[in-house]
């Protein structure tokens, strides 16, 4: 049965992109969302539904927002993709660099290739909504002189031309998306046991001296290694924070013992999702 898979942004964008990617030689289908509260919407009334949501970047850091989204929903994660972001600039088939007027994109992809953009002069840089959404009003409204900085799956989805690859500044700009699904749903996906190695988890801490450093000595004394921890402050609790952590590991059994071992220290702990870690290699 075709996976349905919804998603933030247009066809053609980076979201779309690594869900692709992580579904390999599988038939999916796509279905766009305007923002992430709309996605999550999407997957709370729909529980046949899969979602794709950025969880963080090598540059910009997490993406605070979908850490509470995903908390506040009772989606679980099943898996994770990791996605190389290289931009391309492209336009309508038969122009050159020279005869083009406006570049657009998302402004934090505009700022991304500010140095090649900047080379460019007779590029204005316009702000758009969406990478992937420039390359498609290009194309549907026939803008000659108009460029889009995107991915080069929108480039050739749109069927523009790629003028030049790679434009991005920093070549080593990487994306995590997080593969989620209804908690039913989930246990059909989900690797088997002896496949997951990450896990992502939640919770709060009594504000207690030394509460944070009791949860790491145990988790080091079972070998599991985090990989990402992230606080956020709790709105209305003073100098207390909610952590986001993702753990991995080499044992499914030890790592069931440390979680044992450190739930009597948490308060409103949660597993977000145990999953097998994505060896994408960067």
């Amino acid at each position: 049965m075709k996976k349905r898979v919804t998603i933030q942004g247009v066809a053609g964008c980076f979201h779309d992109a690594a869900a692709r990617e992580y579904f390999k030689g599988e038939e999916i289908e796509i279905i766009p969302c305007d923002s992430f509260p709309e996605m999550f919407e999407s997957l709370s009334t729909d529980a046949s539904l899969l979602g794709i949501v950025a969880i963080e970047n090598t540059i910009a850091g997490s993406l605070l927002q979908n850490h509470e989204l995903l908390r506040q929903s009772n989606l679980q994660v099943i898996g994770e993709q990791k996605l190389r972001i290289s931009q391309v600039l492209a336009a309508l088939p038969g122009q050159t660099i020279e005869q083009l007027v406006e570049a657009n994109s998302h402004p934090i992809a505009l700022m991304q290739c500010e140095q090649f953009l900047r080379r460019h002069p007779n590029l204005k840089m316009i702000e758009k909504f969406d990478t992937a959404g420039s390359a498609k009003e290009i194309a549907e409204q026939n803008l000659v002189g108009h460029a889009a900085v995107c991915g080069e799956y929108a480039a050739n989805l749109y069927g523009l031309n790629i003028l030049a690859k790679s434009i991005e500044t920093n070549k080593r700009n990487f994306t995590r998306f997080l593969i989620v699904a209804d908690p039913l749903l989930a246990s059909e996906l989900k690797a088997d046991e002896r496949e997951i190695n990450k896990s992502s988890i939640v919770f709060t801490l009594p504000h207690t001296h030394g509460a944070l450093s009791k949860v790491l000595t145990i988790f080091s004394f079972y070998d599991i290694n985090l990989s990402k921890i992230q606080s956020l402050p709790i709105i209305g609790r003073e100098w207390e924070y909610r952590f986001y952590v993702d753990l991995t590991f080499d044992s499914f059994v030890r790592y069931m013992q440390s979680i044992d071992a450190v739930r009597p220290l948490m308060n409103d702990f949660r597993i977000l999702g145990e999953y097998k870690e994505c060896t994408y290699e960067i």
